[in-house]
């Protein structure tokens, strides 16, 4: 009986160890496909490549951006012009290329980084390998290095105001004013120039052109298309976009979806938020349409402030195994955020959410309240 036992417990543990290794090798296997493409072996051979033929010029830019890529393109197209060698890679800080990969010898002489700094102390480092290094990036969180640690050889440009696309725009432009061409064609070059305008109220969070959300719904859908090492048509691409068409696809893309959202508004019932704790509001069971929850959330919201509850809408979905809350509200003196962090949960004052257990979800709809207090 005992030598029954110990191979039963030897064959749980044998499985268990098989299905360990099975789940680590998965995990390695998708780890490995997602960092692929950003230090991989094709961009490391491409450095190696660009120091045998002494290519004078590398061209990082951020990746997965749009600001970036079009940095990316507006250099391409520079030195395309001209006739410069030049080697143009993504970075990613999901596995960003190092100092020492990009330390090629002596044969690239300038070093561009677009839309990004680096890690603290990436650029400085960078401005020991080559002659000059030229750093465009408007973001706030940059680890920017201060004026005593620049040495002569790392310029850089940093304006939060501007996004790096329309500043490395117009820093290759005003270098071709003394040749015969210019950056991009007359044809393109409205259309160029109303894309940047949207990319940077999208980028510096601006958001007040028209149709600015429209214009990055469908922006974001280019956004696969943004690494040049496995997309060598990119810069084509990138040239090709016409703000109009996206604005057309991305206003289409709302009504869609609104009206999918509408059609799952016909049942509200009303919601206890923390028994009555925080104010009553409207909810609605969605699930199986976890991706409308953003657009059902805010019109049940506004139908809920006309009903005379709180201006919130409660959007409620199985996810795998739990239940989980969105709130949503359109009113900027409402907090939904504060009633997701007291369930464990988070988010912004206009988009929250949270898991709750289904008894006390239950007790939210049936309405045993507490002491109401508003936020």
């Amino acid at each position: 009986m005992a030598s029954l036992f110990f191979r039963g417990i030897f064959r749980v543990y044998a499985h268990i160890s098989s299905s360990i290794k099975s789940s680590v090798s998965s995990s390695t296997t998708f780890y490995n496909e997602t960092r692929r493409n950003f230090r991989s072996k094709a961009a490391l051979e491409s450095l190696i490549t660009a120091a045998e033929e002494k290519t004078p010029n590398l061209i990082l830019y951020n990746y997965p951006s749009f600001s970036g890529s079009y940095s990316a393109l507006f250099a391409h197209l520079y030195y395309t012009h001209l006739q410069i060698p030049h080697l143009i890679l993504p970075f990613s800080s999901v596995e960003p290329l190092r100092v020492e990969d990009l330390n090629i010898g002596g044969a690239v002489d300038t070093c561009y980084l677009l839309d990004f700094v680096g890690a603290k102390g990436f650029s400085v480092e960078l401005s020991k390998v080559f002659s000059r290094v030229i750093v465009f990036n408007h973001s706030k969180l940059a680890k920017v290095p201060s004026n005593e640690e620049c040495p002569d050889s790392l310029k850089l440009n940093i304006n939060v105001q501007e996004s790096s696309s329309r500043a490395v725009y117009n820093y290759f432009s005003d270098k071709l004013l003394d040749s015969k061409c210019t950056l991009v064609r007359s044809e393109d070059r409205d259309r160029i120039q109303t894309l940047l305008k949207y990319i940077e109220d999208g980028e510096l969070n601006r958001w007040s052109l028209p149709d600015t959300k429209a214009f990055n719904i469908s922006l974001k859908e280019e956004r696969r298309k943004l690494n040049c090492i496995t997309n060598p048509y990119m810069f084509d691409q990138l040239m090709q976009l016409d703000p109009t068409d996206l604005i057309i696809r991305g206003n289409a893309n709302i009504s869609s979806r609104q009206n999918a959202a509408n059609k799952l508004l016909d049942k509200p019932f009303k919601i206890h938020l923390g028994r009555g704790f925080y104010g009553e509001c409207l909810g609605i069971r969605a699930d199986g349409n976890a991706n409308l929850s953003n657009e059902i959330g805010k019109e049940l919201g506004l139908r809920s402030a006309a009903a005379g509850l709180r201006p919130i809408g409660a959007v409620i979905y199985m996810q795998r195994k739990n239940l989980k809350m969105c709130l949503r509200s359109n009113d900027s003196s409402t907090d939904t955020s504060e009633i997701a962090k007291a369930y464990g949960g988070g988010g912004t004052s206009a988009s929250s959410s949270f898991i709750i257990r289904m008894d006390e979800y239950n007790e939210w709809v049936s309405g045993r309240s507490r002491k109401v207090c508003k936020v």
